[in-house]
């Protein structure tokens, strides 16, 4: 299981291995934090070569596991478990290693709890979007429309559907049908890169997403829907169901559902690029 995570709200891609019962770390995110460089990438290549030469053994323990890059795709990156990070965080130095020690204690212990609660999973995604300055109203919207888009994941693992480029070809047919764009033009509309679309989305956009993959999942069900192909055409039906809502609404308030509004800090902001719809006469 990917995750964000946050230390002092800059983002820490994080990794659970459910089997290892382990955090893994990325570990040029660790490295930004902790020195400030801009060329992070740089600041652990040279401390490679020089923890190689001291003879340390920290490298042999690093694993390379995809995760999403700057550019939204997925990398393969230098990642590390707890103790392992530790042991690199020793090597740098810098005021922030004794806070963030810290906070990799408090992120494997809190995980512990989540495994033994999973209510407290989403008490801590909230905690985190409230620290962004999201209103509780947004919130809501969003955790909901998280438990549906899960609900519908899972149907698609039962139906046979893997790998994970099937589940994102999947949500870019839900999402283009029902938005009129891909899910990677609708990042470009708001000025996204690395971001999550979802959690720049408005209150509107969240409700219409959510709508689209709960019709989605009834139609899927309902068709007894397997494999790729047939989950592809029930994708269609159900964004269909959110597109036909959508114009509705629009016909109705002159306003696009679909906007390049986003949550970036103040100076990032674009505007939305669709103009409104027409009124119905």
């Amino acid at each position: 299981m990917s995750d964000i995570k946050l230390f002092e709200e800059k983002k820490v891609r994080t990794h659970w291995d459910a089997e290892k019962e382990q955090w893994f770390f990325s570990v040029i995110n660790v490295i930004e934090i902790l020195t400030g460089s801009s060329i992070p990438k740089r600041y652990w290549s040279d401390l490679k070569k020089k923890l190689a030469v001291e003879g340390s053994e920290v490298y042999e323990k690093i694993v390379r596991l995809k995760m999403q890059a700057e550019d939204g795709k997925m990398r393969e990156t230098d990642v590390a478990d707890t103790e392992t990070l530790l042991r690199i965080i020793q090597s740098i130095p810098s005021p922030k290693a004794e806070p963030f020690k810290q906070w990799l204690a408090k992120t494997g212990y809190e995980r512990m709890q989540e495994i033994a609660n999973p209510e407290q999973s989403m008490d801590r995604a909230r905690e985190n979007w409230q620290k962004l300055g999201r209103s509780e109203k947004w919130i809501q919207q969003r955790m909901t429309g998280q438990e549906t888009r899960n609900k519908l994941t899972d149907y698609w693992k039962e139906s046979g559907v893997e790998k994970t480029n099937e589940f994102a070809l999947l949500t870019n047919i839900i999402h283009q049908e029902w938005t009129g764009l891909t899910v990677k033009k609708h990042k470009d509309l708001k000025g996204l890169q690395s971001q999550n679309l979802r959690d720049h989305m408005t209150e509107a956009e969240l409700i219409f997403t959510a709508l689209a993959e709960l019709s989605t999942r009834q139609i899927a069900e309902t068709e007894q829907a397997k494999g790729l192909l047939e989950n592809a055409r029930a994708g269609k039906k159900g964004g269909a169901v959110a597109k036909n809502a959508r114009k509705e609404l629009e016909a109705k308030t002159g306003k696009s559902v679909v906007t390049g509004e986003n949550f970036l800090p103040p100076g990032k902001k674009i505007k939305a690029l669709i103009p409104p719809p027409k009124k119905k006469k």
